[in-house]
């Protein structure tokens, strides 16, 4: 079983519109795995049928138990995040580091599980799906990016499919380190922009450090021709290869309005997108 990991340095650069037409490209063969679990969107274009919810705990909070407690102050004294008034927990400002339950003389607070989110298997017209939700505040993302590619391996083996496609969250924070972690493969998709070539650079680190083999696309790349040079002198430098070169088109806005992928409406992105699957099926 292959996993190939679609990640991006910063936000706005395409990167599930590009996993949604690789998906439609997979189709048949692979189960995806929208891992972007705090701003989840590749659902809007596979346009999932929930077929299983299953919940996510994150970190614990803190509960005081009204009948033990003595109204002491002390908890209220120690908490450094003002969740605690009237001796009840603001479950919305705890951050879970029990510090309360450790000055409580009579162990009167108690540390529990709190529901923090959703993850869903899903049929979609390209294959499976699985992906989350992550209640807005809610902490722990990493960990619901780890369960969404647990349940994403379960369901590839148990449907004997040898691919996994996984949407990554933007940045190079947790959730996408949990994202890339043990793939075969990551595109990382990047714009011809300053912000775009630093924090390409950004995510090229992450994905060295943890020995990950690596591609880059470089989306609607025509708009700035010199920084698109820059950004594959950094690739020859670091002899990373450019697997795809997609050229700003009007298609894309219109797969995007009409909920469709890419390669589904037709046109120069489309084709660009099918020519660069075909290269990372041959880098596997």
């Amino acid at each position: 079983m292959k996993q190939i990991a679609i990640v991006s340095g910063k936000g706005g650069t395409g990167k599930t519109s590009i996993v949604a037409s690789l998906a439609a490209l997979a189709r048949g063969r692979a189960v995806y795995a929208d891992c972007d679990v705090d701003a989840p969107d590749l659902h809007l274009i596979l346009q999932p049928a929930v077929m299983e919810r299953r919940e996510f705990y994150g970190i614990k909070r803190a509960f005081i138990d009204s009948e033990k407690c003595t109204q002491c102050g002390s908890c209220q004294d120690a908490c450094r995040f003002a969740a605690i008034t009237d001796f009840q927990v603001d479950l919305a400002l705890c951050e879970g580091c029990g510090v309360c339950k450790l000055v409580c003389p009579a162990e009167a607070v108690e540390m529990r599980e709190s529901l923090a989110g959703y993850a869903y298997l899903s049929d979609t017209r390209f294959g499976p799906l699985v992906h989350a939700e992550l209640f807005p505040g809610e902490e722990a993302s990493g960990k619901l990016v780890a369960m969404v590619r647990e349940m994403a391996r379960d369901l590839a083996a148990s449907r004997k499919l040898d691919l996994i496609l996984i949407d990554g969250s933007p940045g190079i924070g947790c959730p996408v380190i949990a994202s890339l972690t043990g793939v075969d493969l990551a595109l990382v998709v990047t714009e011809p922009t300053l912000s775009g070539e630093h924090d390409l650079e950004r995510i090229l680190d992450v994905a060295v450090h943890f020995g990950i083999d690596t591609a880059v696309c470089i989306n609607k790349y025509d708009l700035n021709p010199e920084a698109s040079r820059r950004i594959e002198a950094l690739c020859q430098e670091r002899a990373i290869m450019v697997a795809g070169r997609l050229p700003f088109h009007p298609s894309v806005v219109k797969a995007i309005v009409s909920g469709k992928a890419v390669v589904e409406i037709g046109g120069p992105v489309g084709q660009a997108i099918s020519e660069m699957w075909s290269v990372l099926e041959k880098q596997l």
